[in-house]
């Protein structure tokens, strides 16, 4: 390892460490950068001796000595290098530049500027350029359009990882106006709001024939976001084909590149004009559309390099605190492992992720739709008779036959009593049955 534009060393967290300005000059760096904290500078792992609390105190220190707030911009993990633990501060770019020490305010005192391997203080000049081009992140300062909010769902997902949130919470994830009263931020994790996500399936490769038109939404984006992730990991299915003794399968998507590809649609959305992200399922493809194109200043070449730069940091925030977002700039990462820069089409409104669904051999061609050799006739039956939601809740029966009523309609984002009324139409056809009781029973799919 070495120093470079993006890479600082540092041996040790001392009180004469200025880490805040580090982290300013990565902040006001149009790539942002990554601080080591127990590698010396010749890139060796010297290791922390209170590495737990060497943490705590980092992440104060930048929440308590930066400003504007660099909160959903940073991360503070550890680290093993040649088997030593090490501090590793990630530092996102910004987008309300220029960033600057809280104690000297914005001055050439208070902003720094990555230059190479260096820091550099900004001039006056530059100052006053860089806050003339400031992009503020109109969430924050645009009012919600209903005010009697509440945020139950939002309190559970902090409950169930260990975090409680306050009465000043409103505050704290910025989610109020410089006037008290509730902002898009607000709006967008509320229980009850206006945002609609769209998950539509056609029978082709266009979008000529619409089979299924499913709607999330209307309540926080972390729910919508976990629904839109259940319903696509049932459409991505196993291609697989046995032959005796191996098995040869693969998913028609790359698991984790669409979790992160789904995720980042939502968070990295423009919704300043209430628009929201929609899936399109093709017959041979994936099509995730977000609303906004690249921010601005921001490349191509830089989004694929790992360059993380959230369009809504407060959204990036609350995300990786319920770990819907991992460490930044990591999921791009494996994306580009698992597929290459051409399945993002960028135009200056928009933000497409397309992904060709992965194929067997074409000597194989015959088993592309089938999760095993047993399950041809379900297969058969699928396309021939069903679409839609029932369609989806056989394929999840035929993953899992314990899966309850109530299991089915988290994943598909529907009520348990409309589940129930198409479990029953398809008793009717014929197409499934119950085996055993409502408790400790299962389903099974009826071969024809």
């Amino acid at each position: 390892m070495t120093e470079s534009n993006r890479i600082e060393f540092k041996r040790e967290l001392t009180r004469e460490l200025d880490i805040e300005k580090e982290v300013v000059a990565f902040l006001n760096y149009r790539e942002g950068g990554i601080i080591y904290i127990g590698v010396d500078d010749s890139g060796k792992p010297v290791g922390v001796q209170d590495i737990d609390g060497d943490m705590l105190k980092i992440k104060d220190r930048i929440r308590m000595g930066i400003l504007p707030s660099p909160m959903g911009l940073f991360d503070v993990q550890t680290e093993s290098i040649d088997g030593i633990q090490v501090i590793k501060i990630t530092i996102a770019s910004g987008t309300e530049k220029p960033y600057y020490k809280a104690q000297y305010g914005m001055s050439p005192r208070g902003c720094y500027l990555r230059v190479g391997t260096a820091v550099e203080q900004m001039s006056p000049s530059m100052i006053e350029k860089t806050f003339a081009r400031r992009t503020r992140n109109s969430l924050s300062v645009i009012e919600s359009p209903k005010q009697n909010l509440t945020f139950e769902q939002l309190k559970i997902y902090y409950q169930e990882h260990g975090k409680a949130l306050n009465d000043q919470f409103a505050q704290s994830l910025n989610f109020q106006t410089q006037n008290g009263r509730y902002n898009l931020n607000a709006f967008l994790f509320a229980d009850q709001n206006d945002i609609t996500i769209k998950v539509a399936k056609f029978a082709g490769t266009d979008k000529s024939d619409l089979i299924e038109n499913e709607e999330y939404g209307y309540c926080s984006i972390i729910k919508s976001c976990k629904a839109v992730l259940d319903k696509l990991n049932v459409e991505n299915r196993t291609l697989a084909r046995i032959t005796y003794p191996f098995r040869q399968e693969t998913r028609l998507i790359d698991a984790d590149s669409l979790r992160e590809a789904v995720i980042n649609a939502f968070v990295h959305n423009d919704y300043s004009d209430l628009m929201s992200p929609a899936f399109y399922i093709f017959a041979d493809h994936l099509e995730i559309v977000s609303y906004g194109g690249l921010i601005d200043g921001m490349s191509k070449e830089e989004l694929v390099s790992g360059c993380s730069r959230p369009r809504n940091r407060e959204i990036m925030r609350i995300f990786k605190d319920v770990d819907l977002v991992e460490q930044l700039g990591t999921g791009m990462n494996r994306m580009m492992k698992a597929y290459t820069p051409d399945i993002f089409v960028v135009s200056p409104n928009f933000f497409h992720t397309i992904f060709n669904y992965n194929k067997l051999p074409d000597d194989q061609a015959e088993d592309l739709s089938v999760e095993n050799s047993e399950k041809s006739t379900l297969t058969g039956t699928l396309t021939g008779t069903l679409t839609g939601t029932r369609k989806s809740i056989v394929e999840i029966i035929s993953e899992n036959p314990n899966v309850t009523i109530s299991q089915i309609a988290t994943q598909l984002g529907k009520s348990p009593r409309g589940i129930d009324k198409h479990l029953q139409k398809l008793r009717e056809l014929g197409i499934i049955r119950r085996v055993g009781g409502d408790f400790g029973g299962h389903w099974e799919i009826i071969e024809k």
